[in-house]
């Protein structure tokens, strides 16, 4: 047995802010104010090299010798002391970089263990030990270790048994309780009646488990697919207005589709897209049996005459389940999923947003649900994982945007959303044909992740957090930067025939649906340890893999490229004519079904729809704050410290920063970047953004889908797009659907989508649902459809919120309501025209859409960013949230007809209908709420004396 050795590093006084960071937060969050002082020591067990070699790694790997202290063997310390370490089975990055990292160093690549040690003085209780413990160590990743240093690191893994085939005729009921199944009773009695009559046998456990994964929400959308028998509406204000949408949609359907198939959710949330393309509006669609991500063809040009056709693709994803339990691991992965959607189009991708919903961060660890992580851990150790994945790939954010609602303690959203780009001419789709061969390209094979698609579909229980560890996926940014890296070669990607990035369901999903035949050998899937058997090989979803299709002729050039980038590649798969999927291990038969009964999803739901009437669709609740007071809403206030833990600008691409100004205060309310062009310039950039208000899709679901679509268009319209140009995309996010009042929920909302797109003819051509935002069968999300904007625009026609300069007219351009609370259409569609071209003329130099906090919010923040005062003059409504509204900022004289509300001045104050408040009160007030959560830093520094003219 080899020697092990070990070595404690510790960040020296001064250099110890991880150790500072979680000693406040004891001390202030958790209130435990006995709490003296805190260290963190990392502690690494080497096995593999000599003395000399360790020594070498100690001092170039373990440690900085100008910031760590560093001591071998024993850690000589008193107080309160636990290592933290993650469970075995999951992805530890940092030992497996320092194992590469000491492989380069010595030519010999060791196994090491890593473990964190904390070391905390004071008088504590029991209580304030298992208080400290609950918040620094989750269950579901990690486990407390004592200081005891290992007999061996080599883990001799047992030899798993052979898949077993289960008994279909036990009580269908056991057999869904003992191997946790997600598919309903009816599926499981349709697939026996398919295994006993079909197929003559029993199915093995393997078949089940991929089954279950295939039929689960997560990938076949269950509950989107669903028959509709019986529609009602309740009584009311605007029963009116529901109905005469949905009688526009039957009377669409019935042109539309040939057959009787029945109404569902899905059919209603994509027929816009149909009809709108039918309709001439809808010309620039890349179509595609690819449909991993949304597409649309644009033209890049290059300022000389010359332009190329690229595809322009985006894609929205959510991690909300592995988030909730996860944080930090679920964030990640869900950036990683997100990416390799366009990924697997052949696209770049170069810029994401990030849209989070959460409980009040501000609460106590007392406050929080029984069975759930505190909201502060969840939201800050959720951007911690979101911004470090990204942040490691090179991976610009150009948006991120928090939205608090105490509906989300149910369960947190967590959104990523993606844009990336290719050269059309790069991009080869064909039918794959038999003999070709299918690639697995990228990170190798373990048991994070399993019974993810699944678990993301359940409603979550207090049990939840200690039960559904293997869940969460391990994300490896390093390896999905080399899979960036291969895409982006011409040569690499032009022999690719078919893609499928690794998601939910592994191999089983990501392989099987490359082709209607197709037969796996599961023994040359590579494995990151020993000790997997065949079920766990088929549905591990562990991250940053590809599945590619080639020409047998072209499998040893692209396993060349993907060699020069440092990456795996190798046969796992090849396409038959059988029309059968098929799976072998230890050279057996594991699976062997027809992909007929795979694709039938199962028993088709029936569900019936009460949509209900809300009576009043207020503005804003409650009474008018005060203009202070309406800074300080969580949801106006000021995210300054959270965006900043994103890197915006990498890739040198990033055309708006999130904050505008000389003084970077004002958040822009989209991003931007230039079309990635390998050794050219572009004059074309891509931009997105997003809508959505919790508060009114609560009050009304219908409103609150129209208002979303609403929001998100005018963010990119205020940013200098032609609205017509606009492509979307929904995510679709509502508790488990248990009774006809919880269907009309998604049902309302995807109505009012349909409605918002037929009177813009703006298309949604993409999209994502989840129906598991329930906890305890007592808390629910709140109805959730945002609306992602995508579009192409001229880079020399995009402009920043932020006043620019002194002396400028402020206009206000507004879209009446009609009597069911919605925006005239025909007005607004006639706004987003004018201010489309009087930017295009540079008449206004700057603009914002209205949102959360009114026109009052709106002012403050386009004030910040250059400490630009206001004096305005207004009898309406500062507070409202005013979807479709705009605050414009002219550089010329006043176009007629736009109504001027006032001017901008040079000094530092906002004033409004003659009362003075000063910019800087409004920054101290717009920062506060959020300060102690995502610190900036702002609030504790000394005034400082500014240079207010204009900049």
């Amino acid at each position: 047995m080899a020697e092990i050795f070990r070595v404690f590093v510790e960040k020296k006084e001064g250099f110890d802010i991880e150790a500072q960071k979680m000693l406040a937060h004891i001390s202030g969050y958790l209130g435990i104010e006995s709490v003296r002082g805190l260290r963190i020591v990392n502690c690494y067990d080497v096995q593999g090299l000599n003395s000399k070699e360790f020594e070498i790694c100690v001092k170039k790997v373990f440690s900085e010798a100008n910031v760590d202290n560093v001591y071998f063997e024993n850690l000589d310390a008193d107080g309160f002391i636990f290592g933290k370490a993650l469970l075995p089975g999951q992805y530890d990055q940092r030992a497996d970089w320092a194992a590469l990292c000491a492989q380069v160093l010595t030519g010999r690549l060791p196994l090491i263990s890593f473990t964190k040690f904390h070391i905390v003085s004071g008088e504590l209780s029991e209580a304030d030990r298992a208080s400290i413990l609950k918040h620094a160590i989750n269950p579901i990743d990690s486990m407390e270790v004592g200081l005891e240093k290992p007999k061996d690191l080599e883990k001799t893994a047992p030899i798993p048994a052979d898949v077993a085939s289960v008994d279909m005729n036990q009580d269908p009921a056991e057999i869904r309780k003992n191997m946790g199944l997600a598919m309903s009773q009816e599926d499981l009695a349709f697939l026996r009646d398919y295994f006993l009559n079909e197929e003559g046998r029993n199915p093995t456990v393997t078949e089940i488990k991929m089954i279950d994964t295939y039929w689960s929400d997560h990938c076949r959308h269950t509950t989107f697919h669903a028959a509709l028998e019986r529609i009602e509406f309740e009584d009311g204000p605007y029963k009116a207005i529901f109905e005469q949408t949905y009688s526009e949609y039957l009377a669409e359907r019935a042109q539309i589709h040939a057959d009787d198939r029945p109404v569902t959710l899905m059919d209603l949330a994509t027929i816009g897209m149909k009809i709108l393309r039918r309709d001439g509006h809808l010309d620039d669609l890349d179509v595609s049996e690819e449909v991993n991500a949304a597409s649309i063809v644009i033209d890049v040009d290059f300022g000389d005459g010359e332009s190329e056709e690229w595809l322009l693709m985006f894609k929205n994803e959510t991690h909300n389940h592995p988030t909730e339990i996860e944080p930090f691991g679920g964030a990640a992965t869900c950036l990683g999923g997100a990416i390799r959607d366009p990924l697997s189009g052949r696209a770049y991708v170069y810029q994401a947003m990030r849209v989070s919903g959460a409980g009040d961060p501000r609460a106590t660890q007392e406050q929080t649900l029984p069975g759930k992580l505190p909201q502060r851990l969840i939201t800050t150790q959720a951007a911690a994982g979101y911004s470090s994945y990204g942040n490691q790939i090179g991976l610009a954010t150009g948006l991120v945007r928090e939205i608090y609602h105490e509906d989300y303690r149910a369960k947190r959203m967590e959104i990523g959303a993606v844009i990336g780009a290719v050269k059309k001419e790069y991009v080869v789709r064909e039918v794959p044909q038999k003999g070709d061969v299918v690639l697995l390209i990228g990170g190798r094979t373990g048991r994070d992740g399993i019974g993810g698609a699944t678990g993301s579909s359940r409603a979550h229980e207090e049990k939840s957090l200690s039960s559904a560890g293997a869940e969460v996926q391990k994300g490896n940014p390093i390896t999905q930067r080399k899979l960036q890296r291969l895409f982006r070669n011409p040569e690499a990607i032009r022999l690719i025939i078919r893609c499928n990035d690794f998601g939910a369901g592994g191999v089983s999903v990501a392989i099987g649906e490359l082709a209607d035949s197709i037969e796996i050998n599961l023994d040359n899937v590579k494995k990151k340890y020993e000790g997997l058997d065949g079920t766990e090989l088929a549905i591990s979803e562990s991250q940053e893999r590809m599945a590619v299709v080639v020409r047998a002729k072209d499998v040893e050039t692209l396993i060349r490229l993907a060699f020069n980038e440092n990456l795996e590649a190798y046969q796992v798969a090849e396409i038959t004519d059988t029309g059968r999927l098929v799976m072998t291990w230890r050279g057996k038969r594991i699976v062997d079904i027809s992909r007929e009964f795979l694709n039938s999803a199962g028993v088709q739901q029936k569900a019936s729809v009460i949509v209900a009437n809300p009576t009043v669709i207020p503005a804003q609740a409650g009474i008018p704050p005060t203009w202070l007071d309406n800074l300080r809403d969580l949801n106006v206030a000021g995210q300054k410290g959270l965006i900043e833990h994103f890197d915006s600008t990498v890739g040198a691409g990033t055309v708006l920063a999130p904050f505008g100004g000389k003084y970077q205060l004002t958040p822009t309310q989209a991003m931007a970047a230039r079309i990635p062009v390998l050794g050219r310039e572009a004059k074309t950039a891509s931009l997105m953004s997003f809508g959505f208000n919790p508060y009114l899709s609560a009050q009304s679901p219908y409103h609150g889908a129209v208002y979303a679509v609403v929001e998100s268009i005018a963010r990119l319209v205020a940013a200098g797009v032609d609205y017509s140009k606009i492509r979307l995309s929904f995510q679709e996010y509502f508790e488990k659907l248990t009774d006809a009042k919880s269907w009309g929920k998604p049902f309302s909302a995807i109505l009012g989508a349909f409605a918002a797109q037929m009177a813009l003819k703006i298309p949604s051509i993409g999209g994502k649902d989840s129906m598991s935002g329930t906890y305890e069968g007592r808390y629910n999300v709140p109805p959730t459809l945002v609306s992602f904007s995508a579009a192409a625009a001229p880079i020399e026609n995009i402009i920043s919120p932020e006043f620019k300069r002194a002396r400028n007219n402020i206009a206000l351009i507004q879209t009446p309501l009609d009597e069911n609370g919605l925006p005239n259409f025909e007005k607004l569609r006639k706004n987003f025209d004018l201010l489309h071209r009087l930017i295009a003329d540079k008449v206004v130099i700057s603009a914002r859409a209205i949102g959360f906090g009114g026109l009052a919010a709106a002012l403050s923040e386009m004030s910040f960013g250059n400490r630009i005062g206001v004096d305005v003059t207004y009898l309406g409504d500062f507070f409202s949230v005013g979807f479709g509204n705009f605050v414009v900022e002219l550089g010329a004289d006043s176009p007629e007809g736009l109504e001027v509300i006032g001017r901008t001045i040079a000094e530092p104050d906002l004033v409004i209908n003659d009362e003075r408040i000063a910019i800087e009160e409004c920054i101290m007030a717009w920062l506060e709420p959020l300060e102690d959560v995502f610190p900036t830093g702002i609030l504790g520094e000394a005034p400082v004396a500014l240079d207010l003219g204009a900049p």
